[in-house]
C-alpha cells in the first residue's frame, strides 16, 4: 500500500524556528485545518503537543473534536451551526450576520476584515459585533485578521497591518466603553510572521511553515525549513518492453530502448493527480513517471519494491504550476501514515 511518511525530527526543527520568530513555544497557534495540509490530522497533532503547543486552528468541529483533548485552545474557523461545545473552542465569527446563530455561553474569536474582502467584520462594525455577542453572554475572547499577500512583494502586508493596529486600538477602547475584558489578538499567518520584527501578538497562526514550506522564501531570506512529508508507493507488476512500444492510457509515452517499466500503487484517485504528459515527473531517486498517471497506479522506469515519489513537494508543485498547499491537501486521507 501507498503511504506517508511525517519526519518528527523535521518537525520539531520547523517548530523550533517558528518559536524562536514568535519568542516562545506559548505563542506559535498551529494550523491543523483540511487535515493538517493533508499531513494526517491526530498524527501533527499529537507530535505538535509532545513539542508543548497549546494552541490549534482547524476548519470545523469535526475537527475540532478530534483534537480536544490535546490542546488548551482551539480556534474553529468555518462552524457555522454549533452543536456541540468544549471550554477550549473558539468559534471564529466570519459576519455580523453569523451571531444571529450562535448559541449562548461561548467562546469566539471576531475576525475582522482588514483588506482581503473574503471572510470578517468591517472595522466600523466592530462595536456592533462585540453588543450583539454580549446580549448573548457570549465571551469574546480574541480578534484577529487574515493577510491576503504576505508571501508577496508588495506594499500590502504593511497596509493591512497598519489597518489592523488601528482596528486593535478600537477594539481596546470598545472593551473600556463595555466593561469587558481586552481579547487576544492575532494576525499572522507563517509568511507574515517571518516578514514581522519583534512579534508582539498575543499568538501567530502557523500554517504551510509547520510542515516546512514558505512561498518566495527566497525573496524574503526566511529561514530553512525542513519538509515533514515524503510520499512512497509498492510495486504492483514490472513487464520488459520492447522500443517502439508504448505504456499507459492513449499510449503517451513510447519507449525509444528496450526497457523494464512498473506500476506502483498510485494514483490520481489517492491525489497524486494527472500529470500533463508533455510535462515529465522525476522522483527524487531519478525515475520518471511514463505517461498519464492512471486512477489506482502510475509506472516507473524501476522495479524497485518500493519507491519515494517525493519527499519535496515543491518540485511536483512546479510541474502542475501550482502552490505547495494544493499538493499536500489533495492527496487521499486514506493513505497510510507512518511518523519516523
Amino acid at each position: 500500500m501507498a503511504k506517508i511518511l511525517l519526519n518528527k525530527e523535521n518537525l520539531f526543527h520547523n517548530f523550533r524556528v517558528i518559536s524562536e520568530q514568535t519568542g516562545s513555544v506559548e505563542k506559535v497557534a498551529v494550523v491543523l485545518k483540511d487535515n493538517a495540509y493533508g499531513h494526517g490530522l491526530f498524527e501533527i497533532a499529537t507530535m505538535a503537543k509532545e513539542f508543548g503547543i497549546k494552541k490549534a486552528v482547524v476548519k470545523s468541529l469535526d475537527e475540532a473534536l478530534i483534537i480536544e483533548k490535546l490542546f488548551d485552545d482551539i480556534v474553529i474557523l468555518a462552524q457555522k451551526d454549533i452543536h456541540t461545545y468544549s471550554h477550549a473552542f473558539h468559534i471564529a465569527v466570519n459576519s455580523l450576520d453569523a451571531i444571529k446563530n450562535l448559541p449562548e455561553n461561548i467562546k469566539v474569536h471576531i475576525k475582522v476584515d482588514t483588506g482581503m474582502h473574503r471572510n470578517g467584520v468591517m472595522p466600523d462594525e466592530l462595536e456592533e459585533a462585540f453588543l450583539g455577542l454580549s446580549k448573548k453572554n457570549i465571551r469574546i475572547t480574541g480578534v484577529f485578521t487574515h493577510h491576503r499577500s504576505a508571501d508577496e512583494l508588495s506594499t500590502d502586508f504593511y497596509w493591512q497591518k497598519s489597518v489592523f493596529t488601528r482596528v486593535k486600538e478600537d477594539v481596546k477602547k470598545i472593551c473600556e466603553k463595555l466593561l469587558l475584558p481586552i481579547p487576544a489578538f492575532h494576525s499572522c499567518n507563517s509568511a507574515a510572521l517571518f516578514r514581522t520584527s519583534n512579534f508582539d501578538e498575543d499568538f501567530a497562526r502557523v500554517g504551510i511553515a509547520t510542515y516546512g514550506y514558505l512561498d518566495n522564501a527566497g525573496i524574503f531570506k526566511f529561514p530553512k525549513l525542513k519538509p515533514v512529508m515524503s510520499l512512497w508507493a509498492n510495486r504492483l507488476a514490472t513487464r520488459e518492453i520492447k522500443k517502439g512500444q508504448s505504456v499507459g492510457y492513449g499510449g503517451t509515452f513510447t519507449a525509444d530502448k528496450d526497457m523494464t517499466v512498473s506500476t506502483y500503487d498510485l494514483g490520481y484517485g489517492d491525489g497524486f493527480l494527472r500529470l500533463n504528459e508533455r510535462n515529465s515527473y522525476t522522483t527524487p531517486k531519478g525515475y520518471k513517471v511514463l505517461g498519464r498517471v492512471s486512477m489506482d497506479n502510475l509506472s516507473l522506469n524501476t522495479k524497485d519494491e518500493e519507491v519515494c515519489i517525493f519527499d519535496d513537494v515543491e518540485v511536483l508543485a512546479k510541474e502542475h504550476d501550482t502552490i505547495t498547499y494544493e499538493i499536500t491537501t489533495t492527496l487521499s486521507p486514506f493513505i497510510k501514515k507512518e511518523v519516523v
